[in-house]
């Protein structure tokens, strides 16, 4: 286990609108204002076409083979994620949601692109004083959060 204790800095709500992009949408917003580790929670609408990493194809296969979901139709979706900085420095948004559809329901990581549907609602909750950075890990392909 890798722990870093901080704090609680500012506070953001930001509503995205129709086809704003995730994960683009948020880390242009927390590069615009400085913002270098966060906790994010996102309500609203994912427009057809979105596409979701649901899981690897094997999960004992190194590195794993992501599989994606296209959304068809819009979806009601609801997210939480963390803002970390990645080996450049770069925010990184690691986000998952679950979108749902009349009876149909898909949960995963919208690293490959969900535009949003009229509008999402997120609060954005800056945390300070972390010292851990996205990092790649060789074995998986992921960015994992390491300790500086």
């Amino acid at each position: 286990m890798k722990v870093s204790q901080g704090s609680l800095g500012r506070v953001f709500v930001l509503r995205l609108e129709d086809g704003d992009r995730l994960p683009d949408s948020l880390e242009r917003f927390a590069a615009d204002n400085d913002l270098r580790c966060a906790f994010c929670a996102l309500l609203g609408g994912a427009d057809a076409g979105s596409k979701m990493v649901v899981g690897p194809r094997d999960g004992r296969a190194m590195p794993p083979e992501a599989m994606l979901h296209i959304l068809a139709g819009v979806h009601e979706i609801a997210a939480v994620g963390t803002i970390f900085p990645d080996a450049e420095g770069n925010p990184k948004l690691h986000m998952h949601a679950a979108a749902g559809r009349e009876d149909f329901a898909a949960v995963g990581c919208v690293r490959a692109g969900v535009d949003i549907w009229k509008v999402a609602e997120v609060v954005v909750l800056e945390l300070l004083d972390l010292d851990m950075t996205r990092r790649k890990d060789p074995e998986t392909g992921f960015e994992l959060l390491t300790k500086d």
